[in-house]
C-alpha cells in the first residue's frame, strides 16, 4: 500500500491545482446586472469590462499622479468605506485642501445613470474623469501631463498593453479603464435586495411599515430599485451661500434653476452629510426639512407643492419607521468588497 501513496499524492495535487485554477478563473465575472435591477444604460458595446481593463482602472482610480502635485487620487474624494463619497465633508476637499462647492457624490450604480454630476453636466461616464482632473479645486492637472507621467512608468505601459493590446497610453484608454472600474461599483446586496429576491429574512414589522411610508411619500423621486429616478428637482431647500443654481448653467433653462440630481437613498448610513452642499448632517435633519421647512419656490417638485410649504407630514413614529427601512438599503458587502479596494 505504501507504494501507491506518491501516486495518490500526485493525483491529489493535480486536482487541487486544477480546482484552484478554475476558482481563480471564476473570480472575475465582469459586469453582471443584478436580477432585481433594470438594464443598464452605459454603452458596454464600446467598452466591455475585462479583468485586465478593470484592474488597470482600479489602479488609476487610486493613482495620486492624476493630480498636479501627485497627492490626490479619485479615491481620496470617493472613499469605499463611505460608499465612495468623502464622508464627513460638506463639500469636496481637493488638492492642497482646496474646497469645492458641492458634496462628493457616491460612485455607485453609475452604469444606470444617464447623466452625471449634481447638475447633469456630463452625459457619458467616459468623460467623467476629465472634470476632476482638470478642476482647480480638485486635482488641478492637465490630461496631457497625467498621460506623460503614466508613460514614464514601465508598469503602466505593461498594464495598458494587457488591457488594450498595445502599450501606448492615450486619453481614450485611460478613461475607458476608469469607467470599467466605476461601472463595477455596483451596490445590490443590501437587505432590501435580498428581500426583493427572496433570498433572506423578510422585513421586520417596523421596516415593513417604513417601506409603506417610503412608497407613499418618497418613491416618486427615489424610485426602486436604484432609489433615484435620475431626474433633477428642486426639493425646497433654501438657496446656498454660493447661490449654486444647480442645473441652470448647463441648460440655461429658467425652470432648471436650483434643481439638482435626485440622489439615491442607498447606503445613507455611510454617506453623510446630505444634499448637494452637505448642509444636513443626519437623516433626521433631512426628514425634518421635508416635514417642516420646505421653502415655497417657483420650481418646487409637484409632490411637495401639493403639500404646501410645510412639506410632507410625518409624525415622530413615522420618521423612525422610515429610517428603519432606509437602513435596509445599507450594503455592507459593497463598502467592504476587496476587489474595489486599493490593491
Amino acid at each position: 500500500m505504501k507504494r501507491i501513496y506518491p501516486f495518490i499524492f500526485l493525483i491529489f495535487t493535480a486536482c487541487l491545482y486544477a480546482c484552484s485554477k478554475d476558482v481563480a478563473e471564476q473570480v472575475f465575472e465582469g459586469f453582471q446586472t443584478p436580477s432585481n435591477f433594470p438594464a443598464p444604460v452605459y454603452h458596454f458595446s464600446t467598452n466591455k469590462v475585462t479583468q485586465t481593463g478593470f484592474e488597470l482602472g482600479r489602479k488609476l482610480f487610486y493613482e495620486p499622479r492624476l493630480s498636479r502635485n501627485n497627492t490626490i487620487s479619485c479615491g481620496n474624494c470617493h472613499i469605499q468605506s463611505s460608499a465612495f463619497t468623502q464622508h464627513g465633508h460638506k463639500v469636496s476637499h481637493g488638492i492642497e485642501d482646496r474646497l469645492g462647492t458641492r458634496n462628493s457624490p457616491p460612485i455607485m450604480n453609475l452604469a444606470w445613470s444617464p447623466l452625471l454630476m449634481w447638475d447633469g453636466g456630463i452625459f457619458d461616464l467616459d468623460l467623467q474623469p476629465i472634470a476632476p482632473i482638470t478642476n482647480h479645486a480638485e486635482m488641478d492637472e492637465t490630461v496631457e501631463n497625467v498621460l506623460n507621467k503614466l508613460r514614464g512608468l514601465p508598469e503602466y505601459k505593461a498594464l495598458f498593453k494587457k488591457a488594450f493590446g498595445a502599450e501606448d497610453i492615450t486619453t481614450a484608454k485611460m478613461v475607458k479603464a476608469l469607467s470599467q472600474f466605476m461601472v463595477m461599483c455596483v451596490s445590490s446586496n443590501a437587505k432590501y435586495d435580498s428581500v426583493m429576491r427572496k433570498q433572506g429574512p423578510s422585513f421586520t414589522a417596523e421596516e415593513e411599515s417604513g417601506y409603506a411610508l417610503y412608497k407613499t411619500n418618497c418613491s416618486s423621486c427615489h424610485t426602486e430599485p436604484l432609489f433615484t429616478d435620475n431626474s433633477f428637482r428642486n426639493n425646497g431647500i433654501a438657496i446656498g451661500a454660493n447661490n449654486d443654481m444647480g442645473r441652470y448653467p448647463v441648460t440655461l433653462n429658467e425652470t432648471d434653476k436650483y434643481k439638482f440630481k435626485v440622489p439615491s437613498l442607498r447606503n445613507l448610513s455611510y454617506t453623510a452629510p446630505y444634499m448637494h452642499d452637505g448642509r444636513f448632517a443626519t437623516i433626521d435633519e433631512v426628514l425634518e426639512h421635508y416635514t417642516n421647512h420646505v421653502q415655497a419656490t417657483q420650481n418646487l417638485d409637484p409632490l411637495l407643492q401639493q403639500n404646501g410649504t410645510t412639506g410632507i407630514a410625518l409624525t415622530a413614529s413615522e420618521k423612525t419607521k422610515i429610517i428603519s427601512f432606509l437602513k435596509t438599503l445599507d450594503d455592507r458587502a459593497f463598502v467592504t468588497d476587496r476587489k474595489l479596494s486599493e490593491q
